[in-house]
């Protein structure tokens, strides 16, 4: 009897960890037996991937934070490079974690263990002369978005665009109703979801000026709701101690739950730079996008960044159809006409396009992923 199919797979946060769910479920609608050995988190485990360390070892952020674990991270590698030329695989899948992966895949790749990255770094926007290695260390990659394999096209490496997960889970049409009852909002009230990042830096960086927005949109209209999406509790309170500190007339009807929610009961919002605003489009709710950072990183930022725009949005289309206020234009009186325009005016256009790019990017991405990575070893 032939042995059955096994797939090496390394997820480095709970995101990969979705993303590897929804992988070997698909993989296993054709070959049931098939077998998954790696890191995964708590989905992945469910499915049955065999876990030889735990996710949480490769969940570090930040160059300080990486620094004082790189000698546990190297010795996860080095351990999982032993155990696959023990016990080989027929492919090798790193999902995102690009600085643990990439390094890993390069080393099996040079062993002869095909192997597939996916989640493609933001190459195309910064650093990218990174596609030398990524292209060393990959058989394949499998791309959300289709300028990326345009990109990769470009030079050569091997990339598959696989459509993007969140255009997947996220309905063509959203149900901005039950969202609203959900979160407990009055329905017939115009509400600015605000969305100021999930990092302490982003909210250190935009709570004022977005708080300061907000004052200014309620002296023109005081029946303007604003509801705010808060990951955590250590967020919520740094949100709460902005809001005391710089308008604490205002009301914002705080939710600790998740953007999409608050996205969905919006009829418009105000976001932080990030994945986020890609949900928002899908959602099909008109935007403004605001971002600082200190100042060296903006220093460094507009030497680095190789793209015309920052919000997903409008790299997709290739066009300005979203207002950007970053950096030094990311201030109260830019951001203040921008979301006036927004409230005022009818965003049909907008959102019509929004449409259109949600289509550009839903097709099935699980499934496609698992048919690239089975076409990539003849299977």
């Amino acid at each position: 009897m032939a042995r059955p199919l096994r797939i090496g797979i390394v997820a480095g946060e709970l995101s990969g960890d979705t993303l590897g769910e929804g992988f070997i479920t698909s993989i296993k609608q054709r070959y049931p037996d098939a077998e998954f050995v790696g890191i995964g988190g708590p989905k992945m485990i469910a499915q049955g991937c065999e876990s030889l360390f735990d996710m949480e070892e490769l969940a570090v952020m930040g160059l300080v934070e990486v620094l004082g674990r790189l000698r546990r991270l190297l010795h996860v590698k080095a351990e999982l490079v032993r155990y696959f030329s023990e016990n080989p695989v027929d492919v090798f899948v790193g999902i995102d974690a690009p600085d643990f992966n990439l390094r890993l895949e390069l080393d099996l790749k040079r062993a002869g263990t095909p192997t597939v990255h996916y989640v493609s770094p933001s190459v195309w926007a910064w650093r990218q002369k990174r596609i030398i290695k990524i292209g060393e260390a990959t058989n394949l990659v499998l791309a959300f978005l289709p300028f990326e394999k345009a990109f990769y096209d470009q030079h050569n490496v091997p990339c598959e665009f696989v459509g993007h997960t969140l255009a997947d889970a996220i309905p063509l049409q959203s149900d901005q109703h039950s969202a609203r009852a959900l979160l407990g909002l009055e329905q017939d009230k115009t509400w600015l979801a605000v969305l100021p990042g999930s990092r302490n830096n982003e909210l250190k960086m935009l709570s004022q000026p977005f708080i300061e927005t907000c004052q200014r949109l309620h002296a023109d209209d005081p029946n303007l709701g604003f509801v705010v999406a808060a990951v955590n509790d250590k967020r919520r309170q740094q949100f709460v101690e902005a809001w005391k500190t710089f308008a604490p007339e205002l009301d914002f009807h705080i939710v600790q739950d998740t953007a999409r929610n608050v996205i969905t009961a919006a009829d418009v919002v105000l976001l932080a730079s990030g994945t986020v605003a890609l949900e928002c489009m899908l959602i099909k709710r008109p935007m403004v996008v605001g971002y600082k950072m200190n100042a060296i990183t903006t220093f460094l930022a507009k030497r680095l960044v190789k793209t015309k725009y920052v919000s997903l949005p409008n790299i997709l289309a290739d066009d300005g159809i979203v207002e950007e206020c970053l950096m030094d234009a990311c201030t109260v009186e830019n951001l203040y006409n921008a979301l006036t325009v927004l409230l005022n005016q009818d965003n049909t256009a907008v959102l019509d396009k929004f449409t259109e790019m949600h289509h550009w990017i839903r097709k099935n991405a699980d499934e496609q992923a698992a048919q690239a990575v089975l076409k990539l070893i003849n299977k």
